[in-house]
């Protein structure tokens, strides 16, 4: 694949905020064949690690320091500079990186989801386009207790403790703060169409003068019209 521009977008927001969704449709308006998706959990550290720096029966998932987000800015680095890269895969039923790696290719544009994109400063860095999605707390923690319980196998009562003892102070301290770094600031939830389409518009508008292979630039061209 030839070398060209490649843009670099950050999507963050509180834990069950809607960020997947918002990452999904704009997916789906630019076309999977031009946007490579990475999760920033996939780059939890294993759980001995945290073992050593936190105390094991109250582990901060929601803290910066529990991920490894030097991998992410060096894959992401490899990725701008058209390289494919071996993204990790993170258990979070068992808190435990696997051995398998996921394949990543390069494409025109890189999208990076999760709570804390925009709360890392050389992370933050390398993005071009900014979105925090904001959500009313009530919501993101009925989503986050209906997905923990139903796909995770979590117990109600361990959800209630670790929202209060992690999740909710971690989200006053770093991730709320990081909404100031956002270019777009999408509420609703994930569910504001024109916002999507706005950013949508923006990457494709982007791609379309950038120096990309002409086979690229016809399917950002027909990206989202069918």
């Amino acid at each position: 694949m030839q070398q060209g521009q490649v843009i670099t977008i950050g999507v963050a927001g509180g834990s069950a905020s809607g960020k997947s969704t918002i990452a999904e449709a704009i997916v789906e308006n630019v076309g999977s064949a031009n946007l490579a998706h990475i999760l920033h959990d996939w780059y939890y550290k294993p759980l001995e690690e945290l073992e050593q720096v936190q105390h094991p029966n109250n582990l901060n998932f929601d803290h910066p320091g529990a991920l490894d987000t030097g991998l992410l800015i060096q894959h992401l680095h490899q990725l701008r500079a058209w390289k494919s890269v071996e993204a990790p895969v993170y258990d979070f039923v068992a808190f435990q990186r696997l051995p398998q790696t996921q394949q990543l290719d390069p494409r025109p544009v890189i999208l990076v989801e999760g709570i804390l994109v925009l709360a890392e400063p050389a992370l933050r860095e390398l993005l071009d386009i900014r979105i925090f999605v904001d959500t009313p707390a009530d919501v993101r923690f009925i989503r986050r207790l209906r997905r923990d319980t139903q796909e995770r196998g979590r117990t109600v009562e361990s959800v209630i403790e670790q929202y209060l003892s992690t999740v909710r102070p971690m989200h006053q301290a770093f991730v709320e703060p990081s909404k100031l770094h956002a270019d777009v600031i999408i509420p609703q939830g994930g569910y504001n169409q024109v916002a999507i389409d706005m950013v949508a518009d923006r990457v494709k508008s982007i791609l379309q003068g950038a120096a990309l292979p002409p086979s690229l630039l016809e399917r950002v061209s027909g990206a989202g019209s069918a």
